[in-house]
């Protein structure tokens, strides 16, 4: 008998997915900026008082490894003291109604940490390392340092899993199936200024619901096929999920 009832409830959660909607969500520093972590592009063009040339290229570790090694030791150890907010968590809420994918640009992994299922990160993950000769070794982090002389398995030094300014982005590919299959595509806290990153919103269909949640949206995208929320991410999120629901 509780079988039955078990193979009951998985038929009729199956069924349900199929006619969920798919909903993609593009985030961006600003809904990681309320859990009181830094965006690059603060007032003074600085990202913790270091120029990025110096910290976040190819260039940069080639230049002063134990600069870059350092510098991402401090971000670890601030992501880890950072909490998910309430637009983390509300991103959340929206897998009881939607089938949920959210790509980020952030290397954080507040997404995760509040329940967020599917993640996809374009720029990397702050709390993991990788081989610095060979990219498909790759190592979560005990802690919140890779320190000089930790080596991957082929002997060369562990570096940050994250994608440099001018370097690819492995997963632009993925994420642009992600965006031309959705039926609700949300961008939230992004400027839209990052390429090729940035370019992902002309991938969504056209007949798809838009909506853009940052203090400056309608002033970054004006076009009429998004409806702007001109809000903070926490703020924007609980009037996104109010709009959301009466579709759904």
């Amino acid at each position: 008998m509780r079988r039955e009832k078990y193979g009951l409830k998985s038929h009729i959660s199956h069924l349900k997915s199929l006619f969920m909607k798919r909903l993609v969500v593009f985030t961006g520093a600003g809904i990681s900026a309320e859990s009181g972590l830094k965006t690059f592009r603060d007032s003074d063009g600085l990202w913790e008082n270091y120029n990025i040339e110096d910290v976040a290229t190819p260039m940069a570790w080639v230049k002063n490894r134990k600069l870059v090694l350092d510098f991402y030791n401090q971000r670890r150890k601030q992501v880890l003291g950072a909490e998910p907010n309430a637009a983390h968590k509300g991103l959340v809420e929206l897998e009881k109604n939607f089938e949920v994918q959210i790509i980020t640009q952030n290397i954080d992994d507040l997404h995760e940490r509040a329940g967020s299922k599917k993640v996809l990160h374009l720029h990397g993950e702050i709390r993991k390392a990788r081989s610095s000769v060979d990219p498909a070794l790759i190592y979560d982090i005990n802690g919140w340092e890779i320190n000089e002389g930790e080596k991957c398995t082929k002997g060369s030094q562990l570096r940050p899993h994250i994608v440099w300014f001018g370097e690819m982005v492995p997963e632009l590919e993925n994420a642009v199936h992600l965006v031309s299959m959705t039926d609700i595509f949300i961008i939230i806290g992004t400027s839209l200024q990052v390429y090729p990153a940035a370019s992902l919103i002309n991938y969504a269909p056209a007949e798809s619901e838009k909506y853009y949640i940052d203090p400056l949206a309608s002033q970054n995208y004006s076009y009429d096929n998004i409806h702007c929320i001109n809000k903070k991410a926490t703020e924007g999120v609980t009037e996104l999920i109010h709009q959301l629901l009466n579709l759904a």
